[in-house]
């Protein structure tokens, strides 16, 4: 058995996992396939990101030693941040919303992140100009989620990668669910700077369609439908945008849990969605279709 250096490594960058039970129940004419990368310790790959949007922030010269990160909001990343900053030597500071759950405002406390709180009505805009703003004054570096480069950054250069390599560039479809917008568009750049003929597919909440040209609504997809459309989301590199249901999305989490033992976020469930209805087409027999899962759960 081998002896890891630390967790990072049992990470990887993901996980190409095949479905068969799925297949099965849905009688798929397509091949489906995950591409899992949510084995980081807060169930998402934002682990992953965020570390490496550190790492990347160093190396460019963004960020200097011991010198603090700055985020914005509650969510995964948010936490995933916190983790990666006390790893690499850089306190963490959160602009938060005053009405915030006391729950998560204790958790990401207890996980060493500074909390600042602003208006609830400043919206995630808000949050990310005060980040900005103190990051600016503070001498550190905002990690911004939706807008820094680095985030699709680090897909153009692991995720994206590993896609092509695991699947031997095998592949039809590229699913993948839309929040912040760094992972498709990161690796839906680097294959199509690579490869030809391959459809990339944005998912997006039929409750909040903002990525069509439709409103922003209450969804219950949590880390993906953010309500306005991200910098970070390149639609040049999208060749189609399928909307799918709170509903849905948390169904295709159940059914992969029950058939094929994949604990999927709701979300992640959504991308699932998407690419089984994709893969149940008739004219799409014969071609392989890989969603990206990027969250863990069985709730």
């Amino acid at each position: 058995m081998a002896i890891f250096h630390d967790f990072t490594q049992v990470r990887g960058a993901g996980a190409l996992i095949h479905l068969p039970g799925l297949s099965e129940r849905y009688a798929l004419a397509a091949e489906l396939l995950c591409f899992a990368n949510f084995s980081g310790p807060t169930g998402s790959f934002k682990d992953s990101l965020a570390e490496g949007m550190i790492r990347m922030a160093e190396q460019s010269g963004k960020l200097a030693a011991a010198a603090p990160v700055f985020g914005s909001g509650t969510g995964g990343f948010a936490a995933a941040l916190t983790l990666a900053g006390y790893r690499t030597g850089h306190p963490v500071t959160l602009c938060i919303g005053a009405g915030a759950p006391t729950g998560r405002r204790q958790l990401l406390g207890e996980l060493g992140a500074k909390l600042v709180l602003c208006s609830s009505a400043d919206g995630q805009r808000g949050w990310d100009d005060r980040a900005a703003r103190l990051a600016a004054e503070q001498g550190g570096w905002f990690a911004d989620y939706y807008a820094d480069d680095l985030n699709p950054e680090f897909h153009r250069r692991v995720t994206g990668p590993a896609i092509l390599k695991e699947t031997e560039g095998k592949l039809d479809f590229v699913v993948a669910a839309v929040g912040s917008g760094g992972t498709i568009s990161g690796v839906g750049e680097y294959i199509k700077a690579w490869t030809n003929g391959i459809r990339i597919v944005a998912v997006e909440p039929v409750e909040s369609q903002v990525l069509s040209g439709g409103f922003a609504g209450p969804h219950g997809l949590e880390g993906i439908g953010c309500g306005f459309v991200p910098q970070n989301y390149n639609p040049y590199i999208v060749d189609q945008v399928i909307p799918v249901s709170t509903g849905d999305g948390r169904e295709a989490a159940r059914q992969a849990l029950l058939t094929d033992g994949l604990p999927l976020s709701p979300a992640a469930g959504a991308a699932l969605a998407a690419a089984l209805q994709l893969a149940v087409m008739p004219q799409n027999a014969g071609k392989r279709v890989v969603a990206i899962v990027g969250g863990r759960s069985i709730f």
